[in-house]
């Protein structure tokens, strides 16, 4: 059984006439008699009744017909909805970002995303490493905002920014006057750093090995925001990246203060999987990024 097989019997069943369904559908009649006589030697049963000068749909072929004509508009909707595809910056994106970055980078991107790509707004997911990796390989996103190292099989990373660690102090703090602070003297103080799992606290641990000493006090947040209100109340001192730490997320019970060079960083990337089919949607995320104007975000081109 065939779509052109169930247009033949719907035109037939209209027109009452073999002649004018093979017109309709712009074949000759022995083409059109012999494909609806194979389609009823299929289904086993008589569509038609015919005599002479007359044909018209049996009761069985009543039924068929009207489920055929159900078949083509749903098989019209398959090619609509695949002609809307064809333009693969027409629809959502699904867009996964880790908690450290989502809400620091995610209000310009989509600024700058509106106006590359103004019909493809993102569908946001939020949230750890882990489990927006596992989302990626079940394609239950797209794409996803991630820091690396990021290695998974099948999976394609391309590098947009790199972010410097910043240190912030509560006003009044001992260091609050320095110019810059070397990685091995975050330490000794009472440190707040984001629970385990998140993968930027291990890279704050990496690059100030002093924080996992016995001598320091580690205390811990549930996000960014929450340590920057923790470090303004007094309560100790910590590592931040510098996006979350620009306007409008500046707080005037906090200095912060940059590392002695090299800086401690973080490197950015998209993520997506290799047979994903809608390259040019990557490439407008790679240019709205390409886009923003924030000197917290060093771009990679």
């Amino acid at each position: 059984m065939t779509l052109t097989e169930l247009r033949y019997i719907v035109a037939l069943a209209q027109e009452r006439s073999f002649s004018r369904a093979a017109e309709r559908c712009s074949v000759s009649q022995p083409t059109l008699s012999v494909a609806i006589a194979r389609l009823e030697d299929e289904l086993g049963v008589q569509l038609f009744e015919r005599g002479k000068g007359f044909v018209s749909p049996s009761a069985v072929g009543v039924r068929v017909v009207e489920q055929a004509q159900q078949a083509l508009k749903e098989a019209d909707k398959v090619r609509q909805i695949a002609m809307v595809g064809r333009d693969q910056l027409d629809g959502p994106l699904r867009l996964g970002v880790i908690h450290t970055i989502g809400p620091y980078l995610l209000p310009q991107l989509i600024q700058s995303l509106k106006q590359v790509a103004p019909h493809m707004p993102l569908a946001i997911e939020e949230n750890m490493t882990s489990n927006l990796a596992e989302m990626l390989r079940e394609n239950e996103v797209d794409v996803v905002i991630i820091a690396l190292p990021f290695d998974i099989p099948g999976v394609l990373t391309r590098p947009i920014y790199d972010e410097s660690f910043k240190v912030i102090v509560p006003r009044g703090h001992g260091w609050e006057n320095k110019a810059r602070i070397a990685p091995e003297e975050v330490a000794g103080d009472e440190v707040l750093l984001l629970k385990a799992g998140n993968c930027f606290r291990d890279q704050v641990l990496g690059a100030c090995p002093q924080v996992s000493s016995p001598e320091t006090d580690v205390r811990l947040g549930h996000s960014i925001g929450t340590i920057r209100c923790m470090v303004a109340s007094g309560l100790g001192v910590s590592v931040l990246p510098d996006g979350a730490l620009r306007h409008p997320y500046s707080n005037d019970l906090i200095s912060v203060i940059p590392f002695t060079e090299p800086e401690p960083s973080r490197r950015i990337a998209l993520a997506w999987r290799t047979g994903f089919v809608r390259p040019k949607a990557m490439d407008a995320l790679v240019a709205a990024v390409q886009g923003l104007n924030n000197p917290a975000y060093r771009l990679i081109h």
